[in-house]
């Protein structure tokens, strides 16, 4: 390994086999668990009257990881992304030696702390305080180094007035906020974390951030797997995106991002269509999402089929926060998406610019609707993919606004054709 190359991943695939157990697949554990396992399995089998086959079947195996392979070097923080079952769970787990890869190999350099899941190696019957040693010698601090942090892992953690209390009367955000804090007070050359963030408040989750770009900026390498797209941004320089268990793409966190949000959804119904109303015969067919880089600059794209005419044929827009609160329901009556009598095929697309001035950083679901005359929905409302607002200073007041303090917004819509 180079010297600047703290993690080096070659060929890296991870075989599960679904609804069984591989024998010799997953190391001393496992082989005691089918040992143990077994008796009730075959049973299970002769009761039912099922062939008991010798070996697991070719065609229950599935790879959540295939063929993976990248370098990352001293001092980066790289964003791990994807849909859920893409393989970034997988993946943390082998680099943190929580499994073993079935094939390919892991070059790590340095002492490695992970945060893959709330509470991972505290024991609920201790306390708060019993844990912070209990976990911190897991994750390979000494005492005196325990010690001597203890007070400031406390702090971060902000469970002084519980640490007496066993962890299994803890919240989940009190688990995690306690978990997190030892991890990131290791001062790990390598530091791993998941989605369990999620699990925090939003004033803790910024001080998670914080802390994770402090350790980089400290010489330090971070790990971070998460769905929220404006805090891989904030916090990444690299990105990675996988998709069913290969890398789709790695390079600028921007880039990488934008491939994710760009994607068109290819969640369908019966005859590949996204959605559809067969009583009236509408169908949409496809639709992506494209961001630009100017100020947030989103491109909307839509193939919509009508077996039937719909009379005064109108496009509504919708947005929402990626917890589902509706910000804007824009109606074909206000933006004037409004088409006439329209029957066959119907390509739209519409521009909405300058999105970062209006909406503030974060990760948006947008969708769509169908309506007819006097604006009747005639197609409900469909999320075809997300997309992320890039921070912008607005009023160059040091403070670029955000959704959840300056409420909910109406936003220009510029039609660019409809055929």
């Amino acid at each position: 390994m180079k010297e600047d190359v703290v993690i080096r991943v070659e060929g890296l695939s991870k075989k599960y086999f679904l609804g069984q157990q591989a024998g010799g697949a997953g190391g001393l554990r496992h082989a005691i668990e089918d040992a143990v396992s077994a008796p009730f399995r075959w049973a299970g089998r002769a009761v039912s009257g099922a062939r008991v086959p010798r070996r697991v079947a070719e065609e229950t195996e599935f790879w959540a990881l295939r063929d993976v392979t990248f370098d990352v070097r001293r001092g980066e923080v790289v964003g791990i992304i994807g849909r859920n079952g893409a393989g970034k769970s997988t993946l943390l787990k082998l680099l943190s030696r929580i499994t073993e890869p079935t094939r390919g190999c892991i070059g790590l350099k340095g002492r490695v702390a992970s945060l893959l899941e709330v509470g991972t190696g505290f024991h609920p019957e201790l306390s708060g305080r019993e844990n912070v040693f209990l976990n911190g010698a897991v994750l390979g601090m000494r005492q005196d180094e325990i010690r001597r942090k203890f007070d400031e892992i406390v702090a971060f953690a902000g469970v002084e007035k519980f640490l007496d209390t066993p962890v299994k009367r803890y919240s989940s955000g009190m688990y995690v906020r306690l978990a997190f804090a030892v991890a990131a007070h290791l001062e790990p050359e390598i530091l791993i974390v998941d989605e369990v963030l999620a699990v925090g408040d939003s004033e803790f989750q910024k001080k998670c951030l914080g802390k994770m770009h402090e350790v980089s900026t400290a010489g330090r390498t971070v790990l971070f797997v998460s769905h929220a797209m404006h805090s891989v941004q904030a916090l990444c320089r690299t990105g990675i995106l996988l998709n069913q268990g290969r890398i789709e793409t790695m390079g600028p966190v921007g880039g990488v991002i934008a491939a994710y949000s760009n994607g068109a959804r290819e969640e369908t119904g019966g005859g590949g269509d996204i959605a559809s109303n067969r009583s009236l015969g509408l169908s949409l067919k496809t639709a992506t999402l494209r961001q630009e880089a100017p100020a947030g600059t989103l491109v909307v794209s839509a193939h919509f089929h009508l077996d039937k005419t719909i009379s005064n044929a109108g496009l509504g827009i919708h947005i929402e926060t990626a917890d589902g609160v509706e910000l804007c329901d824009l109606r074909p009556e206000t933006t004037g998406l409004a088409f006439g009598d329209r029957k066959g095929p119907l390509h739209i697309s519409v521009v909405m610019e300058d999105l970062s001035r209006r909406l503030g950083a974060g990760t948006y679901r947008l969708g769509l609707s169908f309506h007819e005359t006097n604006w009747r929905s005639c197609l409900e409302r469909t999320i075809i993919g997300e997309f992320v607002v890039p921070a912008f200073d607005v009023y160059a007041s040091g403070y670029p606004p955000k959704y959840e303090k300056d409420g909910p917004v109406v936003l220009p819509v510029r039609l660019l054709h409809a055929e």
